[in-house]
């Protein structure tokens, strides 16, 4: 069973092509948004669990066509003339704003400003029929929009993350040491970031190696403590 981590630690996102991990989870969404030229309608729909990776590809997306990025939650405080004449236009969080009448109508009219001409990725958990729209106009275009999915962080990826982030800190850990952690940590990108900062800083503090031992003492208890010593 996965363990919820919660840390109180900064973690830099670094939103890159290169820093972002391609895995069966989430190919065939990173496919759909390298041929962006192509999507029906002009319009994309990517939705995932929270830290499977939406946020990261949207960012790529943004950086690579010169998108204007902004948050559903925020689109009353931005001039919609002026995000839809970018001609490419990011929205993350759609679900943020189901069933807020007023925030839904300001989605719709950037729909249709941007679309079919530009294009326009909306980011969001659930499918358009499960976020709870109430304007009916809007929920409509959402569902004609193509759906790309992202899955949970598999083993493969959140391990091919560990080792990258131990490895940027030119932290040398055991290699039983990934398996071990990606078996209990949350399910996330994030958390590994900030699973690898607290085992750096408490490495660090105590100048000694990070070991499976370090990781169930500072991680607490039912982290797995009575297996950490073996193959330390």
């Amino acid at each position: 069973m996965s363990r919820q981590l919660a840390f109180d630690l900064p973690a830099p996102a670094r939103h890159r092509r290169e820093d972002f991990f391609v895995s069966p989870a989430n190919a065939v969404a990173l496919a759909s948004l390298d041929d962006w030229r192509g999507w029906p309608g002009g319009k994309l729909m990517l939705t995932g669990p929270p830290g499977a990776g939406k946020t990261h590809l949207a960012a790529i997306w943004a950086a690579e066509t010169g998108a204007a990025v902004v948050r559903a939650a925020d689109l009353a405080q931005g001039d919609l003339p002026d995000l839809a004449a970018a001609g490419r236009v990011v929205v993350e969080d759609a679900d943020e704003i189901a069933g807020d009448r007023r925030a839904e109508t300001l989605l719709f009219h950037l729909h249709n400003m941007v679309t079919p001409a530009g294009r326009l990725l909306i980011t969001a958990v659930r499918a358009p029929r499960d976020q709870g729209l109430v304007l009916p106009d809007l929920l409509s275009r959402m569902q004609a929009a193509p759906l790309a999915r992202l899955d949970s962080p598999d083993d493969a990826l959140l391990s091919a993350v560990l080792v990258k982030l131990f490895a940027d800190r030119q932290i040398a850990v055991p290699a039983n040491l990934i398996p071990w952690l990606v078996a209990r940590m949350d399910r996330s990108v994030a958390a590994a970031r900030d699973l690898v900062a607290l085992l750096d800083a408490h490495a660090l503090a105590e100048g000694r190696a990070v070991t499976r031992v370090l990781a169930a003492r500072m991680l607490g208890p039912g982290f797995g403590m009575e297996d950490a010593d073996e193959g330390l």
